[in-house]
């Protein structure tokens, strides 16, 4: 059986790996941004002529990511419930985290995994947030 799995409905990977792989009843899954499938869109963030972040709304990057990895999980067959696990990486903790963490808080009110959150200098495409999760199948 095939264990690796790149969902429909989430953004393509930016290098050669799947979205997600199955290991038992284990589900590891690649960071996940808040890019949009399909395009080059980012939710909430404006860049200039270059590229760079002119600026951004941590707030739609974070409720873009939850979807991602929604869409990721159930390609998988899992679901949302099933997370055991968590890292965020940010790239302003300072700014970012009050408002990430309320709307953290909302995703997980029920099921609660393991969370690590950290802050990074830089992510692979412009954005303020990436999600790396295990969940069971």
């Amino acid at each position: 059986m095939e264990d690796r799995i790149n969902a429909d409905k989430a953004p393509e990977p930016v290098g050669l790996y799947p979205h997600a792989r199955k290991v038992g009843n284990l589900l590891f899954l690649s960071g996940v941004g808040p890019r949009k499938r399909g395009s080059k869109e980012i939710p909430g963030v404006t860049l200039d002529e270059e590229g760079n972040i002119t600026s951004y709304n941590i707030e739609e990057q974070c409720h873009s990511v939850f979807q991602n990895v929604r869409h990721i999980l159930e390609a998988s067959g899992s679901r949302w419930e099933n997370l055991v696990d968590v890292t965020v990486f940010l790239t302003n903790m300072k700014n970012d985290f009050p408002v990430y963490n309320k709307i953290y808080a909302e995703y997980f009110k029920e099921n609660q995994p393991c969370r690590t959150t950290v802050e990074v200098n830089a992510l692979p495409t412009p954005i303020a947030i990436e999600m790396k999760c295990i969940a069971t199948i």
